[in-house]
């Protein structure tokens, strides 16, 4: 799961979508075939995930100062 939402939070903070923005990473959850789609919230603070296929989605907040964290690199 971690390697999972380190994905999520380096790919989003490579180019702050601000609406779902389809992605290369694979759905995690058993038997999907889903791709997932992320965006960055309006207030920056969290980033939203949400799967293609299924009903997968969730929340990453606490990801400002990572080292998956890109988003100082990206012109706004």
């Amino acid at each position: 799961m971690a390697s999972f939402m380190a994905l999520v939070v380096d790919n989003t903070t490579s180019t702050l979508p601000s609406t779902l923005t389809s992605t290369d990473i694979r759905c995690f959850k058993k038997g999907c075939t889903g791709t997932i789609k992320s965006e960055l919230l309006v207030d920056g603070d969290e980033i939203h995930w949400k799967c293609s296929k299924c009903q997968n989605e969730g929340r990453i907040s606490h990801w400002q100062g990572t080292k998956w964290d890109n988003s100082k690199s990206v012109k706004k």
